[in-house]
């Protein structure tokens, strides 16, 4: 039995499959992002799986593509604590741009690949090798464009009453805005960058108001500026995209793009099906 899973901060998709590539369960836990997580939450949201505990002695193989896997200590850590879940299994641990590059992009296809979810991140992939042009240093301080810089900037503009007044009234029904819910769920609770993104649904929903579309716009340029064009030939390849973010404002983003002469790629609100279609073929 081999497990793919596909972990953002939020989520994680879980795929179990046989030699034949035949799916035997899909599950979903808690995103498992070892920078915001430590071991007993880790385990503790494995164990809250009954397909994942249950048949925990009969992986043999777990390919992990997740959020904070970015670099060898935090790929080490998570590494370290599937070896002791999962007893019988050879564990690879990648960061999540790798399952965005095998579900948008064909085999020895360039393509700069980006992610726009919870989190943010851009790659380029030489069709066999994948480059890295900026190391992200999370939520707090990069993360342009994403779910939670959307959320913060919605929470800002409340707090400053910078929003306007019919669109505050709507972000009051459609959440909890007490300040010592907020302050509880950022410094209290673990993955504050998912709960800032919670609020990036009430952006998408309203997206077409002049007030969201400035933030839009403003995130996207900052996206296109920061990381896509890191790399040199951004306006010679194709920019494939991974994630909500990405998928519901897929129109915005097209608008941007073009602006820069930038090709839009392969759109996929979640990378996990083409996940399955890479390992039946490369198994």
């Amino acid at each position: 039995m081999k497990l793919l899973v596909d972990s953002g901060s939020t989520k994680a998709d879980w795929i179990s499959i046989d030699d034949n590539g035949k799916v035997l369960f899909t599950t979903q836990t808690l995103g498992l992002n070892p920078e915001v997580l430590d071991k007993d939450e880790v385990i503790e949201r494995l164990n809250d799986k009954f397909d994942i505990s249950h048949n925990k002695k009969r992986v043999s193989h777990l390919y992990f593509y997740g959020a904070g896997c970015g670099t060898e200590r935090m790929r080490s850590q998570l590494s370290a604590i599937f070896e002791d879940y999962f007893p019988s299994a050879e564990i690879s641990v990648h960061e999540d741009t790798y399952a965005a590059v095998y579900a948008t992009t064909p085999k020895n296809t360039q393509a700069i690949v980006a992610i726009l979810g919870t989190g943010s991140n851009c790659s380029f992939y030489d069709g066999s090798e994948l480059h890295q042009a900026v190391q992200s240093l999370g939520y707090i301080a990069m993360d342009d464009c994403s779910g939670n810089q959307f959320g913060r900037h919605l929470i800002r503009a409340y707090y400053f009453n910078k929003m306007p007044a019919d669109l505050a009234r709507k972000f009051e029904k459609a959440y909890d805005l007490d300040a010592d819910v907020i302050k509880h769920n950022l410094y209290k609770e673990p993955n504050p960058n998912a709960y800032l993104a919670t609020f990036a649904k009430f952006l998408i929903e309203h997206k077409d108001e002049s007030f969201i579309q400035k933030i839009i716009f403003e995130s996207m340029e900052d996206f296109v500026e920061n990381y896509i064009k890191q790399y040199s030939n951004y306006q010679e390849v194709p920019v494939n995209f991974i994630g909500s973010i990405a998928f519901y404002l897929k129109d915005e983003l097209k608008q941007i793009l073009d602006k820069h002469h930038i090709t839009l790629g392969n759109v996929l609100r979640r990378p996990i099906d083409g996940l399955i279609a890479y390992h039946a073929l490369n198994m």
